[in-house]
């Protein structure tokens, strides 16, 4: 059973009917015990009650026809094996040499048979265990009865009970079925079981988790529709003044300029590329591992030293505290390069960059330091948005370096502040991961 209503109500049902022919078993066999040791009391009363009343040697015979029903049968036998009384002819039990309580097989039925001698005389007292059983069944149905008659009424109760229990599942259900496919609004939490209640507050964040990646799909979209514009047009300018050039001089400036509107726009395409990856993660709550932020920046120096050393540039690791965070390599590593590519690419030619892993109080940190203009305080708010370029005029850009460095550190839980280098003078970048990372 696929149906979780179906499967309640089956097992409860069951679950009653087991109990109710569990307590009429019991109830039969307490009360035929019970029956058992009355009426073996009565036998043995019954028996006393004759070894005073009876002649040692008498022949007295018996009472009633054979059309009587004696509920006990008491025969009197001599020493000798002679029976000299009987209440009932018709059952002719056989004498039992065995004094007192047996079961004896007789006419096809059991009798119980209580057997006492007194003097000369044996007396038996019999009767049919069927009564017994007859009375114990009669009984224990009237113990039973009213269960019977309450079952169904039970079973009703149970019914309703888990209809009404399951009924938020199905409001749920309906809730969910009648949604537009561009509806994520969260589903409703009240008034469900707590059984339930985790369940849909994990499909609230499923939710919330799918509305930021088509949120990042949008956005992305419209930025890309909107950014990759102004670099096309460009490159088909160029791609016009190539044709118009009449000398190779000309020619090869057209040629120059074409190459680096094609560098600047696949630049700007694996800036936007990254951004969406990078966003697309934090979606989907990938699982964290721990990372060396040792390695990360040896890894990130190590892609950035070749334009760095282009410039006359110095770049290295001025402090290295050993500390490990909670993340994704890869991910950091590209923060760090985006961090140490945007210092490189401001940093006058003979300048300084230099990166940090601190190790505190509040958290580990991950510091790049330059020896660059810096950036107006005005402006350090500002840059880390889209598509934002600084006004400064040492390079150009596509405006997403750092906007990936704040998307890859909130994927982290870190922060990102940028603040004048007391030491170098330039800017200084720290990302600041927490204590639990």
């Amino acid at each position: 059973m696929k149906s979780l209503r179906a499967r309640l109500l089956w097992f409860l049902l069951a679950a009653i009917v087991l109990a109710a022919g569990t307590q009429a078993f019991v109830a039969y066999r307490t009360v035929l015990k019970e029956a058992d040791d009355i009426f073996d009391y009565h036998m043995q009363q019954m028996a006393l009650s004759l070894r005073a009343g009876l002649p040692a040697s008498s022949t007295v015979g018996g009472l009633g026809g054979d059309d009587e029903n004696f509920e006990f049968i008491v025969q009197v036998w001599t020493a000798d094996g002679s029976r000299i009384f009987e209440s009932a002819p018709q059952a002719a039990l056989p004498q039992r040499a065995v004094l007192g309580f047996s079961n004896v097989q007789a006419h096809r039925t059991t009798y119980r048979v209580f057997s006492l001698q007194t003097g000369a005389l044996v007396i038996q007292v019999a009767q049919d265990m069927a009564a017994r059983r007859h009375m114990a069944g009669a009984l224990a149905l009237r113990t039973v009865g009213p269960i019977a008659l309450a079952a169904p009424l039970l079973m009703l109760v149970v019914w309703w009970v888990v209809s009404r229990s399951l009924a938020p599942v199905a409001r749920v259900r309906r809730q969910v079925a009648a949604r537009q496919a561009d509806d994520l609004s969260p589903v409703s939490e009240a008034e469900l079981p707590e059984e339930v209640r985790p369940l849909v507050h994990e499909l609230n964040l499923l939710f919330d988790r799918v509305r930021r990646a088509f949120d990042a799909q949008k956005h992305f979209v419209a930025d890309a529709a909107h950014e990759l514009r102004s670099p096309l047009a460009a490159l088909k300018l160029q791609v016009q003044g190539l044709k118009r050039a009449t000398d190779p001089d000309a020619r090869e400036l057209a040629v120059n300029r074409l190459a680096a509107g094609i560098d600047r726009a696949t630049r700007l395409v694996e800036q936007m590329l990254a951004l969406a990856r990078h966003e697309a993660s934090a979606a989907a709550g990938a699982r964290p591992e721990p990372v060396s932020l040792s390695e990360v920046a040896r890894l990130a120096i190590s892609d950035a030293i070749a334009a760095a050393q282009a410039q006359d540039i110095d770049i290295g690791i001025a402090r290295d505290d050993a500390v490990s965070v909670g993340g994704h390599a890869e991910a950091l590593r590209m923060l760090l390069r985006n961090l140490l590519d945007n210092a490189v690419k401001y940093v006058p030619a003979g300048g300084r960059v230099d990166v940090g892993i601190i190790q505190a109080d509040a958290g580990a940190g991950l510091v790049v330091e330059d020896s660059g203009p810096g950036l107006p305080e005005g402006e350090r708010e500002r840059v880390l948005d889209r598509f934002y370029r600084s006004g400064e005029p040492q390079a150009s850009g596509s405006g997403l370096g750092l906007a990936i460095v704040k998307s890859i550190a909130d994927l982290h839980g870190a922060t990102v502040s940028l603040d004048r280098s007391e030491r170098l003078g330039g800017l200084r970048v720290t990302v600041r991961f927490p204590t639990s990372a």
